[in-house]
């Protein structure tokens, strides 16, 4: 279909409605990690991918009786619409899970999401104008970066090292961009077990990062899902535990419980509150009733944190499982050693390109994420974002093996080319060093 706009440009395009989109929707794009999900479904691919929780750990049983009460006793309420800012007894159940974490807070300032993903949304339409900056650890959670691209904002990305986000590295990105004149709208983190480096940030870090956000007058987006799943000690307190009027939290069950329900909330100061609220209710009217009652039934007559601990150890066993296979089948190159949540970051040799590398991948049944997916800048090139949280042990080494197996093969087609010239012809393109290993 031809643009009926001189101003456009002509041509012919399968979506008739091409010329018609907002400009932001340049922005919107399959993550790769999305894409991944059809090939990794299949059951003779060993899936190293997708950040899946281990739902087969939770007591199905229980869970049946919590939606039979609902349903029971709460019927009609849990089928019909309910308040924006979320059910008044899950609010209050929210902040004994945050306690956990050190927090502290009202039940008024919470405000219940479908998911915390839809929280990040929404805090992105509540701030970001096109052309804004949102800082971000580089590497960052995928959808993430693509929710703030799809505001037309662009993520700049923080070095991190082994104990987290870098606050010099932090202080330098600020001084650079306001120097260019840039708008920085807020700091994205997530400090425990990160996505998809698994590091934490370190307490002294904590203290630091959110002191340089305060003297640049920059709100921090804490972004939490996987705090309370560590495996032996457990993290430094959350940043909003320390700070309240300079930190939105983000929260979800989908991690502790399960996915399949939606259900995460923010924790943010009062104003800000008011206006999430209005967001949500813009967006979907309000959260489920239904799921976030159940949430609420579960809470109420399940030791929830039994449950947490049982994950706690379902992971710790995953985990572990991964750094032998590495150790016994990649002992060469290296990884990080995650003290919870989902994910081992590997860094390869820097002559290998993981994104290219993946369909190799496929064709030996694992799959794994790029770690491009990781970056808005082109970086990630020699990294890959390891999953342990849904395949078995056995399942996990399998994997591993496989990916031995494609490391070797892409390495020998390396140095057979490079016989006939420089390595650096080998390639299409050049690339940016490898990001800092993570160690």
């Amino acid at each position: 279909m031809k643009s009926q706009n001189p101003s456009q440009p002509s041509g012919n395009n399968l979506d008739p409605w091409y010329f018609n989109y907002a400009a932001r929707t340049a922005g919107l794009a399959a993550s790769e990690v999305r894409a991944l999900f059809a090939v990794a479904s299949r059951p003779e691919v060993v899936s190293l991918a997708g950040g899946m929780p281990a739902v087969s750990a939770l007591p199905q049983e229980l869970i049946i009786e919590s939606m039979n009460r609902v349903m029971r006793d709460q019927g009609s309420v849990a089928l019909q619409y309910g308040s924006g800012q979320g059910v008044p007894k899950l609010r209050e159940q929210i902040l004994d899970v945050m306690a956990m974490e050190g927090i502290k807070a009202s039940a008024d300032d919470v405000v219940v999401t479908t998911g915390s993903q839809h929280a990040l949304e929404l805090v992105s339409k509540l701030f970001l104008d096109p052309g804004d900056v949102v800082l971000a650890e580089g590497p960052s959670y995928v959808t993430a970066v693509v929710i703030f691209k799809s505001f037309q904002a662009q993520t700049h990305h923080v070095a991190m090292d082994e104990h987290g986000m870098i606050p010099e590295s932090l202080r330098e990105n600020i001084a650079r961009l306001r120097a260019e004149g840039k708008t920085i709208k807020f700091l994205y983190t997530i400090p425990s077990f990160q996505n998809p480096a698994g590091v934490t940030l370190s307490w002294e870090r904590r203290l630091e990062i959110l002191q340089i956000a305060k003297e640049n007058s920059i709100l921090v987006l804490e972004d939490n899902p996987y705090g309370l799943l560590h495996f032996d000690t457990p993290p430094p307190p959350a940043l909003r535990s320390i700070e309240q009027e300079g930190v939105i939290y983000l929260g979800t069950f989908s991690k502790t419980l399960a996915p399949g329900f939606r259900v995460g909330w923010a924790l943010a100061p009062h104003a800000i509150r008011e206006k999430l609220i209005l967001a949500n209710e813009a967006a979907v009217l309000s959260p489920s009733s239904f799921s976030q009652l159940i949430v609420s039934e579960y809470l109420d007559n399940i030791d929830w944190r039994a449950q947490v601990d049982r994950f706690r150890g379902v992971y710790k066993e995953r985990k572990e499982a991964m750094i032998e296979a590495l150790n016994d089948y990649l002992p060469s190159l290296s990884w990080t050693d995650p003290k919870g949540g989902f994910y081992v970051w590997l860094t390869l040799p820097p002559y290998l390109d993981s994104k290219q590398m993946l369909p190799r991948a496929v064709k030996e049944l694992v799959a794994y994420t790029p770690g491009t997916a990781f970056y808005a800048d082109g970086n990630g090139h020699s990294n890959i974002r390891l999953s342990f949280c849904y395949p078995t042990p056995e399942a996990i080494r399998t994997g591993i093996r496989r990916l031995q197996t494609v490391i070797s093969g892409e390495t020998d087609l390396v140095e057979t080319f490079s016989k006939t010239g420089p390595l650096g012809t080998v390639r299409d393109r050049n690339f940016s060093a490898p990001p800092p290993n993570l160690n």
